[in-house]
């Protein structure tokens, strides 16, 4: 596999089944070609621990789209390649939910790597925290802001390859039907 598409999701409330920002980096070739990012109008509530975690509320989210405008424009980028995210069993709960929500049709299930199950095989010794494993590599991260987590885990995702781990052995799959 030589793309990757790691992405980031933040959510409104603790349902977790609508999010208020995505943040997408792609990896092509062993670099880091493209990024896109959106705050996103969940059409919900706002509970106070997101907005305090996230800096995002209810007013900064009031003019942006809804998930399926930004599914219309990050779906061909979401299919072009392999996709990565840190803990990625919430981050793929939440788009498939999302999904669910709008009624939207996707694929039943997609490949994926998760940096968190490969840090803990590749450095068992070490916390696999988003914020600890940039500190361990030295990764400028804005924590909970969805573009610097996408651009945070392909960041650690090329960090494991260069490395020289054998990421086709983290490779699972997930289920959206």
């Amino acid at each position: 596999m030589n793309r990757y598409i790691a992405f980031d999701v933040e959510t409104p409330n603790h349902e977790n089944n609508r999010m208020s920002a995505i943040g997408i980096t792609v990896i092509e070739n062993g670099e880091i070609t493209d990024e896109f990012y959106s705050l996103v109008n969940p059409e919900t509530y706002f509970d106070y621990f997101n907005t305090r975690l996230t800096g995002i509320s209810e007013d900064s989210v009031a003019q942006s789209p809804a998930f399926d405008e930004v599914w219309q424009k990050i779906k061909p980028l979401m299919e072009s390649g392999m996709l990565v995210a840190h803990n990625a069993v919430f981050d793929l709960g939440v788009l498939k939910k999302c999904l669910q929500a709008y009624g939207i049709e996707w694929r039943p299930y997609t490949r994926y790597i998760c940096t968190v199950q490969a840090g803990r095989r590749l450095l068992p010794s070490i916390s696999h925290r988003l914020n600890d494993m940039c500190d361990y590599y030295n990764i400028s991260l804005n924590h909970h802001h969805a573009a610097s987590d996408s651009r945070a885990c392909a960041e650690i995702l090329l960090r494991y390859i260069q490395d020289g781990a054998d990421i086709s052995k983290n490779i699972r799959t997930y289920k959206f039907t």
